[in-house]
């Protein structure tokens, strides 16, 4: 059992909680609740922490078996407190490898192809909430820009309960690069903005498709408005903040 918040482990977790850089040298994230850690691809486990009193109350058996590439531990509750991102832990968190897909493996999936393209997009809620509504309609695949709020943020994995693990996504350094790729492979590109815009339910989603969302404040950039096929709204009643 780990008793001291200054034990090596202790401190790598917390340095991969808070820091995108360390996250990204390691290939690795930090996700945390018993949901989050059973449902990560047991080949892609690392290490798996358990607090005193979750193991005095759970046990430690649904942990024991994932082999001997994942290390397992417990530690008191205090240095899970310290080890942790949220108020009220949960008592398990895990080490977990990064993911990676492709644009090309996207566009070649079996399924129909239904995309969207995150620009500077900000709120580490907002990029989870995506997530997991992508995976629920049926979206191929999730591509950002760079400037994008990084995806293994603690608070945009809490966000996607699970999503991350099942829905295809990948960073690319220059948007308008990869809407002309996509159009070359016959994918129609419409961005969300309100210039010259028409009805979302306007356009024929049935053909390969992808949809372009800005930043929350300012939306598309003026290039990638320009580079996309056509742009969409979905009308709002009322005086709600969009």
């Amino acid at each position: 059992m780990i008793t001291s918040t200054s034990n090596p482990r202790v401190r790598r977790v917390v340095q991969l909680q808070k820091q995108a850089k360390a996250r990204k040298e390691a290939g690795v994230f930090v996700a945390e609740g018993r949901k989050m850690c059973a449902e990560a691809p047991k080949e892609r486990l690392e290490e798996v922490y358990l607090a005193e009193s979750y193991v005095k109350e759970h046990g430690m058996a649904e942990w024991e078996g994932l082999g001997r590439h994942v290390f397992v531990e417990v530690v008191t509750d205090n240095v899970f407190k310290t080890m942790s991102d949220t108020m009220t832990p949960q008592g398990v968190l895990a080490v977990v490898k990064r993911g990676y897909s492709s644009m090309e493996q996207m566009l070649n999936r079996k399924k129909p192809t239904l995309l969207i393209v995150l620009e500077n997009l900000q709120d580490p809620g907002n990029l989870g909430t995506i997530l997991r509504t992508a995976e629920g309609a049926g979206v191929t695949g999730v591509i950002m820009s760079e400037d994008t709020v990084d995806i293994y943020n603690p608070k945009v994995i809490r966000s996607t309960m699970g999503s991350l693990y099942r829905v295809p996504f990948c960073t690319v350094p220059d948007v308008k690069a990869a809407i002309e790729q996509l159009q070359k492979k016959g994918v129609s590109c419409y961005a969300a903005a309100l210039q010259k815009s028409s009805d979302y339910t306007a356009p024929n989603y049935q053909k390969p498709t992808a949809f372009l969302i800005g930043n929350e404040g300012n939306g598309l950039t003026a290039e990638t408005v320009l580079a996309a096929d056509a742009c969409i709204r979905i009308p709002m009643e009322g005086q709600v903040d969009c």
